[in-house]
């Protein structure tokens, strides 16, 4: 399978695998005190990313559209990534669970906070934190395990060492 190829299905499995880590937010929520059930930070994150496009009309009219695309598009594009990691001689699971608090960090103390489009994680309550990390740890095991089993017994590729196996 071809190097092209890999992505497609890591976008794939990544957009996928969106959908459990959707669901266990959602769940989880319910568990966080009163005052911290506010929105989850998908939302946040697109209605500060909206305003700051002075996009506020987009953000009452089609507000939940565009969380729910925003939140599936980037887990499709950082899934893309995934055959990078899975390159490593780990098991899957472990490697999944590593990508997915590695995407939380990347994202809750890299480049979100940096663009200022939310605060970062050390200024959350740790449940909400707590919250966000499993729900990216049951992403990244999705993500891992649909990679894995997409298009079983077809030949893959492997990027580190350029060559088919």
């Amino acid at each position: 399978m071809a190097w092209k190829n890999m992505f497609i299905k890591g976008a794939f499995a990544g957009l996928i695998a969106t959908v459990p880590m959707t669901i266990s937010m959602m769940a989880m929520r319910r568990w966080l005190p009163w005052w911290q059930k506010g929105p989850l930070p998908p939302h946040e994150v697109t209605r500060n990313t909206l305003r700051a496009m002075n996009l506020d009309a987009v953000e009452d009219k089609h507000h939940l559209a565009a969380t729910v695309a925003a939140h599936f598009s980037y887990g499709a594009g950082v899934g893309a990534l995934y055959p990078f990691v899975d390159q490593l001689p780990l098991p899957n699971m472990l490697k999944g669970s590593l990508y997915g608090i590695g995407v939380w960090m990347f994202s809750y103390l890299g480049w979100l906070p940096a663009t200022g489009i939310l605060e970062p994680a050390t200024e959350k309550p740790s449940q909400r934190n707590v919250l966000m990390i499993v729900a990216h740890v049951v992403w990244g095991v999705g993500l891992s395990f649909l990679f894995d089993n997409l298009y079983k017994g077809q030949p893959t590729y492997d990027i580190v060492n350029d060559h088919k196996s």
